[in-house]
Order: C-alpha cells, then structure tokens, then sequence
C-alpha cells in the first residue's frame, strides 16, 4: 500500500516536472522567436534603438535633453563635452509626443538626477496619440516600469492594445518574410548608433523653400500636450532640476507666431527660460546652405556643433555644471564617447566620399 502510495507521488512529481520543463521550453521559444521577430533599427532608420541605448550610458549626466528629432538631430552631445565639460545626453526620438517626454524624464530620475533639463518644444503641436509606429520606436526600448506602464497608456491609438507592447510578438510576428541577416547579426546584442542619443549626419544638402504655412482654425496648443508640459515643470520643481524649454533653429515643420507666444506665456508664468533659436540663427552662427543635411528639416555634424557652442556658452553661464574634463574617471569614459564619435565621423565622410551619399545611414525619420 506505502509502496503504490510512492510510486503514484513519485509519478505526480515526474509529471509536474515534466509540464514545468515544457512551459519553460514554450516561454523560452516564445522569448526567442519575439528577439528574432522585433525590429532591430541598426540601419537605415537607427532611431528605434535610441531608447534602449540610454541604459549603456555609464557616465553621469548633469543636462538630459528629451524630445523629437530637433534635439537628438540638432544639437551634438560630444562637442558640448568637447569644449565645455558638460557631461549630457539626448533622450530623444522619433515623433516624441509631449506625455512620451515626461515619462521619458520620469524615467530617467530612476537612475539619475540631472541639474539641468531641455525640452524642445515642438511636440506641443500634437495634443492625441498619432502613429503606432513612432509609438513603438520610442516605447519598446524603455525598460518595464510604471513609467513605461504609463507612457503606453497615455500613447496608444485606437488600433493598439497593450498587450502587444507587454507581448510585442503579437505585434511583429507578421515579419517572418521580412527578416535579413541583420535579425540573426543583432538578435542578442546591438551596435552603438549614437554619441550619447546625438544622431550624427555629415552629408549636406541646402535648405530648400518651403511651402506657405497653412492657416489653422484654432491656433491654441491642445489641453492634454500642455497639461505634459505642466507635470514637466512640476516634476522638475520638486526635484530641484531647472527647466529649459527650445525652440530649434529649423523652420519646418512649422511652428505658428501664435503657437510661440503662448510657450512665452507659460514660462514667464513658471519662471522658466524659453529660447527659439529660430530668432538666433545668425547669432549661433548657422549656414543653412552647408549646416543641414536634408534641406533644412535638420543639421548636419557642422550645425549640431555650432548648437552645441551656442547652447554650452548658455548652461554655463548660468548653471553650475561640472567640468568633466577635470574628473578624471569621467573623462575616460568620455573618451570612449569621443572615440566613438570621431571614428563614425570618418567613416560616414568616407562613405561619403566614396559613393556621394551615405549608404549605411539611411535618411532617418523624417517625420515629426
């Protein structure tokens, strides 16, 4: 009877072993299919991997810039070093929509503090959840918290669900018939594609002319972007962070005199600095004939780093920031970065040189 009693626990045991090792093995093939199957931005359109690259950074940072296209294309991290001492990083991405930046900046007070944080502007065009494309570029790198918890929420748009940001999976496994050796090259690990979330270009084609700005019916920047805005300033008032909003120096996308005089309005209210660096082109000292590298939606290396002295004289002048050149355990990690950044320097002008275009960078997201 103790026997048979025995042999049946022993046999339940074996079972229970044997069910736990397949779920295992299913979650660990689902795991692995889902690496294989998400996109991998290491080409082309690279900007889908800036969110994740922040987590590698292993200097301190005293100024975070977040925001679209227009800080993380426009303004170069390592001349701000470079010349300045000024330890940063760009918390951008592509279409970074208002509520995308706070939760970014909620994020990164997981891990940091800075002194000074730079928010562009732009994204307060946009007051509702826009592409689940730009969503998923900015949202699947940030590690799971309940900052990302609320960043999906507050972004996705009626087609969307959250379970295919906590299974993304079910969101890319359709891309069987588009995976390249890139998938496999990339599956567990990841190259570096920026200089400390910097999008380096240095190609150069002039600015064209734009078409006529289009008439809007309501010219007032929407309630929910600028209820991000206000938690932005909330959130850096309680954590002793000054606020900088910008104003890129590009003229298009378009941002409207009305659009402009309403952002005066909220940091004379919050007694914060505003700079539209549309007003400063000369004094920054940008040629839009040889500072852009894609008619004047963005700057190329030469633009970004007149920014960078520009905005650098600014910080230091009126924040007390830290000269990492003299520390000197940050300054080796900086020039890691500073290898980074002159060596892809090199290799794009060679490219460059050698095919008259950059082949291996793509154009970017264009779109913001």
């Amino acid at each position: 009877m103790e026997g048979n009693t025995l042999k049946r626990k022993h046999s339940r045991i074996r079972t229970a072993a044997v069910i736990a090792l397949v779920v295992a093995f299913l979650f660990a093939l689902m795991w692995f299919l889902q690496c294989l199957l998400m996109p991998k931005y290491m080409k082309g359109i690279i900007e889908g991997a800036m969110t994740a690259e922040y987590y590698d950074s292993k200097e301190p940072h005293e100024v975070i810039f977040i925001g679209d296209c227009e800080v993380y294309e426009n303004i170069s991290t390592a001349e701000l070093y470079r010349k300045y001492g000024i330890s940063s990083y760009i918390r951008g991405s592509a279409q970074q929509l208002a509520w995308q930046s706070y939760y970014l900046l909620e994020d990164t007070l997981r891990y940091e503090k800075p002194k000074v944080v730079i928010f562009n502007v732009l994204a307060l065009k946009y007051d509702k959840p826009q592409k689940d494309t730009y969503n998923r570029m900015t949202l699947d790198g940030m590690r799971w918290s309940s900052s990302k918890v609320d960043a999906i929420k507050a972004s996705m748009t009626e087609d969307e669900s959250f379970i295919e940001y906590l299974f993304p999976i079910l969101k890319y496994h359709s891309r069987w018939n588009e995976l390249t050796s890139d998938d496999w090259k990339y599956l567990f690990s990841h190259d570096r594609v920026t200089t400390n979330g910097y999008y380096m270009r240095v190609d150069i084609r002039p600015q064209k002319e734009f078409p006529p700005a289009p008439r809007l019916t309501d010219y007032t920047l929407g309630e929910n972007a600028m209820s991000y805005l206000r938690k932005m300033a909330s959130l850096c008032r309680e954590n002793d962070i000054e606020l900088v909003l910008i104003k890129a120096p590009t003229e298009y996308p378009y941002w409207y005199d009305e659009w402009d005089a309403q952002i005066v309005d909220f940091a004379r209210k919050w007694g914060l600095t505003y700079i539209n660096y549309q007003d400063l082109k000369d004094e920054v000292g940008l040629d839009m004939t040889t500072d852009t590298y894609d008619e004047g939606l963005h700057l190329n290396i030469y633009g970004a780093e007149k920014m960078a002295d520009h905005i650098g004289a600014f910080l230091v002048e009126n924040y007390d920031l830290t000269d990492y050149r003299e520390v000197p355990e940050v300054a080796a990690l900086w020039e890691e970065n500073l290898r980074f950044y002159d060596d892809l320097r090199a290799a794009q002008q060679k490219e460059l040189d050698e095919y008259g275009e950059l082949r291996s960078w793509g154009i970017g997201a264009v779109e913001n």
